[in-house]
């Protein structure tokens, strides 16, 4: 079986560090050969740059702009009327993805928009998702870039945002029928939205252009007390044979060093 492949989240991990450009550099100390971020838009890009290439790590993922998050914004993919601001921030995205080699981004859905029921806006804001994902596709595919949408819990984390389950996401996927555009598959998401994580993952591995793990609820290391049987659902997906990244997303519950004994634990085959 191939080994599975982790990258640290520095926007997770590594913390103790104010700047980016520190994580990436703790990051590759501690053995990850990649990372992912996911809003690196207030740091320097020439520093970032230079600290990639010189920890010599892979960038693997980042997110598009959140938006004005103080007026309320996670994302713009889905919400009607802010089409060319999402415009924006994908170009910016493009910008950072471009000088960091980075060859997949989170088109950030967005939260229903306040004073607004679901269910009202529903159809409307899937088809504005539709449409911004079709025109994303086709920028980025001439990048070599792959597109991702995450599904996010509506019940602990985010109860506005749009989308919340990965079944509205594989319908949306097949709505927009690019083959680039691609599933994210957040582990801790998922449980809390869906369970059943095992079918899930055999129904849409050939959709998940990506991986992210948590432990359920705390959202802390995968081996911490909690819901999910990490062993059992790595040894899953290396069955699968999935060959993407698995990004470690989760609160240390202590420093990030000291909690990362779980990868020797749990993936002894990986990197």
């Amino acid at each position: 079986m191939a080994p599975l492949k982790l990258c640290a989240n520095i926007s997770w991990l590594f913390t103790e560090l104010p700047d980016f450009h520190q994580r990436i550099s703790a990051a590759a100390a501690a053995g990850f050969q990649a990372v992912e971020a996911a809003w690196l838009y207030e740091s320097d890009l020439e520093q970032l740059r230079r600290a990639r290439e010189a920890a010599g790590v892979e960038l693997v993922l980042i997110n598009t702009p959140p938006g004005d998050i103080k007026g309320g914004d996670l994302g713009l993919g889905a919400v009607p009327g802010r089409e060319a601001e999402f415009r924006q921030g994908l170009d910016l995205a493009l910008k950072y993805a471009r000088a960091l080699e980075c060859k997949r981004i989170h088109l950030m859905a967005g939260r229903v928009p306040m004073g607004s029921q679901r269910k009202a806006v529903a159809k409307e804001m899937e088809a504005v998702f539709v449409q911004n994902l079709k025109y994303a596709a086709d920028i980025l595919s001439k990048e070599g870039i792959t597109g991702l949408i995450e599904p996010i819990n509506t019940r602990i984390t985010d109860p506005r945002y749009f989308l919340d389950s990965p079944h509205q996401a594989a319908e949306i996927l097949e709505k927009v029928g690019k083959p680039n555009i691609k599933l994210q598959m957040d582990v801790f998401h998922w449980q809390i939205m869906d369970g059943n994580l095992t079918q899930n993952m055999h129904k849409y591995l050939p959709l998940i252009g990506h991986v992210q793990v948590a432990q359920v609820p705390g959202r802390n290391e995968p081996d911490s007390a909690g819901e999910l049987d990490y062993r059992y659902l790595f040894n899953t997906l290396e069955r699968l044979q999935y060959q993407g990244y698995i990004g470690c997303e989760y609160k240390p519950l202590g420093s990030t060093q000291e909690g990362l004994g779980w990868i020797r634990d749990y993936c002894t085959h990986s990197e």
